[in-house]
């Protein structure tokens, strides 16, 4: 399995606390509560390595699909006024990543990164609905010739860093990892309401990052 390099000092420190404690359990704690605290260090050392798990995604790219940008499920799909970037009405779809989902956040569509931007904010639980707005989250706009979207990486209770690996004017494609958000969070993808377009998904179905289709754009060729 391979381990993403965003957790590899965590699962390091974490290696580390752990040897320190059981050490310290077998000079000085009874010897009844060695053998269950080696196999409680051994399931939570287990979850930290499977919550950092980078498995390899084979990308189907085409122009007129947008592809889920992170695992997870969808959670709201509605329409409202995105007045960050875009500043019309959108499609607004949200995906909920639970503590035991594959955490790596991936390119939508191929094109131009024309705006990223870091805010801090709360760690409301990432369905509540105020997070997208006030949560500590990136917003990341990514244009082609058929489409501007936008997104947002969103904080939740638990997770408490964003890493955002675009910047404006990097020339991105589909599939590639464009962050990561540690332990629970949530991803928002905005979609122009007047562009024309099929949504692909339903409330409640689980996404992959990178192979499950969000919205289908209708391009004329």
């Amino acid at each position: 399995m391979k381990i993403h390099n965003e957790g590899k000092i965590i699962i390091l420190l974490s290696a580390i606390v752990l040897s320190v404690i059981c050490s310290q359990l077998t000079i000085y704690a009874p010897n009844w509560l060695n053998i269950p605290f080696t196999i409680l260090s051994l399931i939570f050392f287990g979850l930290v390595l499977y919550f950092f798990r980078d498995p390899k995604v084979t990308v189907e790219q085409n122009e007129s699909s947008v592809l889920s940008p992170a695992d997870g499920k969808i959670v709201v799909i509605e329409k409202v006024l995105e007045d960050e970037y875009l500043n019309q009405e959108c499609w607004q779809l949200s995906i909920f990543m639970s503590p035991l989902n594959v955490h790596v956040n991936r390119i939508p569509i191929v094109g131009t990164v024309r705006y990223v931007k870091y805010h801090k904010g709360h760690y409301y639980v990432a369905w509540h609905p105020k997070a997208s707005h006030e949560n500590e989250r990136t917003t990341i706009a990514i244009t082609n010739k058929n489409v501007s979207l936008m997104m947002r990486q969103i904080a939740g209770a638990v997770a408490r860093r964003i890493c955002c690996y675009v910047a404006e004017g990097d020339r991105v494609v589909q599939g590639e990892q464009m962050g990561f958000i540690k332990f629970g969070s949530r991803v928002d993808i905005f979609l122009p309401t007047t562009i024309n377009l099929n949504i692909q998904v339903k409330l409640n179905q689980k996404v992959k990052a990178g192979i499950t289709n969000l919205a289908t754009l209708d391009i004329k060729s």
